[in-house]
C-alpha cells in the first residue's frame, strides 16, 4: 500500500521551531517531488514550499520565505519541513503531497495546482500559542 505519513506537529509557543516529516511507505520518493500544504482554521488549503524530485530546486510561498525550509533525505525516504520563528498564524493542519514524473526531476511542482500531485498524506496539526 502506497502511503505518505506526515508527522512532527504539536503545540508550540510563538517564536519556537518545529520540524515536520513526510515519510513514504510502500514506495521510494526518489522520483517524486514533494509539496507541503497547510489549511488554517476556516481557510482554504494553500501550498507553502515544494521541492523537486532530485532535491536541487525549491519553491516557497512569499508568506513563508525566510522561516520555512524544505529538504529531502533520500537515504531516509523522507522530506522535511523546518519551521522557525513560529507565529500564531502558522496554526494549521499541514499536509505533504507527492508528484511523480520526470517533469519534476529538476523543477518543483506548483504550489497552486493540487492536481499535479498524485499522493497525499493525512496531515499533522500544528498549533502555535501566543
Amino acid at each position: 500500500q502506497l502511503e505518505l505519513v506526515a508527522s512532527g506537529g504539536g503545540l508550540v509557543h510563538s517564536g519556537g521551531s518545529l520540524r515536520l516529516s513526510c515519510a513514504a511507505s510502500g514506495f521510494s520518493l526518489e522520483h517524486y517531488a514533494i509539496g507541503w500544504f497547510r489549511r488554517a482554521p476556516g481557510k482554504e488549503r494553500v501550498g507553502i514550499p515544494s521541492i523537486s524530485a532530485f532535491g536541487g530546486s525549491t519553491n516557497y510561498a512569499d508568506s513563508v520565505k525566510g522561516r520555512f525550509t524544505i529538504s529531502k533525505d533520500r537515504t531516509k525516504n523522507t522530506v522535511y519541513l523546518k519551521i522557525n520563528s513560529l507565529k500564531p498564524e502558522d496554526t494549521a493542519v499541514y499536509y505533504c503531497a507527492a508528484a511523480y514524473g520526470s517533469t519534476w526531476y529538476h523543477q518543483p511542482p506548483s504550489l497552486k495546482n493540487e492536481y499535479e500531485y498524485d499522493y497525499w498524506g493525512q496531515g499533522t496539526r500544528v498549533t502555535v500559542s501566543s
